[in-house]
């Protein structure tokens, strides 16, 4: 009965599709339309960097890349990135600086929503930033729940000695 319980939570917090979370009116969509812009990366480079300013809501296009934190002294590797996938909403959505550094594994391409243009449609049309805020929610769910089987995965080694 436990694991059931683990997969509908799991598939709760699934990720919405990116043209779910994105529609809105035909003139909120294309002031975001008008003002997006592509973003080519190459291995090793730096999109954004912990601490910056956030200049927007990103979308990896294509390529895949590594979210990394400094915490307390300690660096700690937060995943990969890949296609199709929203790049840091909690800076977009909040205070506005980048929660970590974002560095790419392989060659490939972003979407730019410029933050002007976000906080734009945020006004003009409500709801696009409820789905966004939602969306955060089931990302942090889908982390802690990854966080807790991983846990939990470490105290049955130990528990069986392997």
């Amino acid at each position: 009965m436990e694991p059931e319980a683990s997969t509908d939570q799991w598939n709760g917090a699934a990720a919405h599709p990116l043209s779910e979370l994105l529609a809105c009116p035909p003139a909120v969509a294309e002031v975001l339309n008008a003002s997006a812009q592509s973003v080519e990366f190459d291995v090793g480079d730096n999109i954004f960097r912990q601490s910056a300013p956030c200049r927007g809501l990103w979308v990896v296009i294509a390529g895949t890349l590594q979210r990394r934190a400094d915490r307390m002294e300690s660096r700690l590797t937060l995943g990969l990135v890949r296609a199709g996938e929203l790049v840091e909403l909690a800076a977009a959505l909040g205070e506005e600086c980048h929660t970590y550094t974002l560095t790419a594994q392989s060659r490939g391409s972003m979407l730019l929503l410029p933050i002007e243009e976000l906080r734009q449609a945020f006004q003009a049309y409500p709801p696009l930033r409820m789905r966004l805020l939602e969306e955060l929610a089931r990302e942090v769910s889908r982390a802690y729940t990854v966080c807790c089987m991983t846990r939990l995965a470490g105290i049955r080694r130990r528990a069986t000695g392997a």
